[in-house]
């Protein structure tokens, strides 16, 4: 049996295809999180991205993202290497830190939905942005599934 393609590839090496296909679908790059000046320690909240799905954890508007949502944020390989807010449970980064991924997620377990039955998704658990104002931002902090893996 072949290795997997995220253990013996760098995130660099990958095609479109196999660095599209590492996303696990739970939604958390999408939500709104705070910065803690003083420390620079980052903090989740539930508020999702008006372009997020809350129900499905998919962009409505994925293909043309960067026109609806200007700040949204292109995570290629090289701003991976760079970036330390993503979920610890995220492939991309476990794969930046050789790490394997978790049995939830859809390349190992076959199913796409296994990331929702793990509990690890913001799926149903997170509001849109909506008329939020960010001075709002901090009563909605929360801890994920996941963290301190």
């Amino acid at each position: 049996m072949e290795t997997p393609f995220w253990k013996r590839k760098k995130l660099h090496e990958m095609s479109n295809s196999e660095w599209e296909s590492l996303c696990d679908g739970c939604g958390r790059c999408c939500l709104n999180k705070l910065e803690d000046w003083d420390t620079g320690d980052i903090h989740y909240t539930n508020i999702a991205c008006s372009e997020l799905n809350c129900e499905t954890c998919q962009c409505k508007s994925y293909e043309f993202r960067f026109d609806v949502v200007p700040d949204c944020i292109d995570l290629t390989p090289e701003l991976v290497e760079k970036i330390d807010w993503l979920p610890p449970t995220c492939a991309y980064r476990l794969v930046k830190e050789g790490k394997d991924l978790f049995d939830w997620h859809p390349l190992i377990s076959g199913d796409p939905n296994s990331v929702h039955a793990a509990g690890i998704s913001v799926k149903g658990r997170v509001i849109p942005e909506g008329d939020l104002k960010p001075e709002d931002y901090e009563e909605h902090l929360v801890t994920w599934p996941g963290e301190g893996v």
